[in-house]
């Protein structure tokens, strides 16, 4: 197989987003895989860099060329080059000989002189040129900056900085196994610095980003990997031990997992209507130790529960929706380059059909959790405004805390730099 420098490689891991809509969570893995250890940090740094900042890049590209950028991997290269030269402490020299030689190396030899051309311009003319741009460097896309200024008019700019910072390395505990204070004591004896979440009792957040399969305790079971505001989902819930729970949409079973550290149930079923995805959440609890013989995992739709569950079967029910993930934007940052403006009616016609379809399965004096990692009022809080007007045994429960903001129904978490993930919380009570 040819061998690719750093560059090349980010580049076949980015050209599929643009080019195709795949997400980056397909096109990274096996670009990793064919890169040395050593050089691994520096390609996803440049990977995700390069999509976080990418709205932003073609706004200073459009100022540095003179012609429509046609071919992908030119369009993809340059932008890589510019985010070197912008965010890295790369040497210039290097970011740019490096990337006119990936862009020879993926066949391109033709535009290599115009993206030598375009990136020392860049050098010599960046500050003049990011100085004209000020209201462009927010680098997400327009229909989401309208939507986040419509229903944020305060905290909008807040968000849109958040997004655009890498997010923390934050641990849930597993507390079967040991406390997190037990947890954090293991990390300091390995130097590993790290500190109490603030909101979450079994959640840590690392002080620098690291490999995780390297911690204490990974193989064992002793964490997982999951964002503070995350955390917060079993812990509203709270289902009672020997209650029967459902777990709705649950892959990658992180939430799933969490539910089970706190308690054992009667009988807890996890859903998801991807088998793929259901053989990742039987891995997950595997190497959790939670794979407990009162859990269920299956493929199914949520949509239509009368396939695999029966009417009031539930004492408690996680729906942690469908939505389009404009909370996690941080870590997922291709969420800026796959979601349209159109995306947001159809994931609230899908929330609407499964709330109204698993409604059926709660008992009598059952509670919901609708979750969703959004930040868009229609998927949230004008969601629930809606299933409570057209249902009438339902009612919401308030939710009490000193995390995100009470909303006209449940609380709202906007993404902090120094904080968590934006996520929103709603819980129902079935009344009759």
């Amino acid at each position: 197989m040819k061998e690719f420098n750093i560059r090349a490689l980010a580049a076949q891991a980015i050209c599929p987003i643009i080019a195709q809509g795949v997400s980056l969570s397909q096109t990274l893995p096996p670009v990793l895989a064919r890169c040395g250890e050593r050089d691994r940090p520096l390609l996803q740094q440049l990977v995700y860099g390069t999509v976080r900042e990418w709205f932003y890049v073609q706004t200073l590209i459009k100022r540095l060329a003179n012609k429509n950028i046609s071919n992908t991997s030119v369009q993809v290269l340059l932008s890589l080059g510019i985010y070197q030269l912008l965010r890295t402490r790369i040497a210039p020299h290097a970011a740019i000989d490096e990337t006119v030689e990936a862009c020879k190396q993926l066949g391109c030899n033709n535009q290599a002189g115009f993206v030598n051309a375009i990136l020392r311009r860049f050098s010599r003319e960046h500050e003049a040129l990011c100085a004209q741009l000020t209201h462009e460097q927010h680098a997400h896309p327009y229909w989401l900056v309208k939507q986040l200024r419509k229903d944020w008019p305060k905290a909008a700019e807040q968000i849109m900085a958040a997004n655009n910072q890498p997010a923390a390395l934050t641990l849930r505990v597993n507390q079967r196994q040991l406390s997190r204070e037990a947890y954090l004591a293991l990390l300091s004896e390995q130097g590993i610095e790290a500190t109490a979440c603030q909101h979450s009792p079994v959640g840590i957040r690392l002080a620098q980003l690291t490999d995780v399969t390297q911690l204490p305790l990974y193989a064992e079971g002793g964490f997982s990997v999951q964002d503070e505001s995350a955390q917060l989902a079993a812990l509203l819930l709270n289902p009672t031990p020997n209650s029967v729970v459902l777990d709705a949409c649950a892959a990658p079973a992180g939430k799933t997992a969490h539910l089970l550290e706190q308690a054992d149930y009667q009988l807890l079923v996890a859903i998801d209507n991807e088998e793929k995805r259901v053989a990742r959440m039987h891995e997950n609890l595997a190497r959790l130790k939670l794979n407990l013989p009162f859990v269920q995992v299956i493929t199914a739709n949520a949509c239509l529960p009368n396939t695999w569950a029966s009417p009031e079967q539930f004492d408690a029910i996680l729906l942690d929706a469908p939505c389009t993930a404009t909370g996690v934007i941080r870590r997922h940052p291709d969420i800026k380059l796959l979601r349209k403006a159109t995306d947001v009616e159809q994931t609230v016609a899908v929330q609407a059909q499964i709330l109204a379809a698993l409604w059926p399965t709660l008992k009598v004096g059952g509670r919901l959790l609708y979750a969703t990692c959004s930040v868009l009022k229609a998927e949230n809080e004008l969601q629930i405004k809606a299933f409570l007007q057209n249902t009438a045994n339902a009612q919401e429960i308030p939710l009490k805390g000193y995390w995100g903001d009470a909303r006209l129904h449940g609380r709202q978490i906007l993404p902090q730099i120094n904080g968590g993930d934006g996520f929103y919380y709603c819980l129902l009570e079935k009344t009759i």
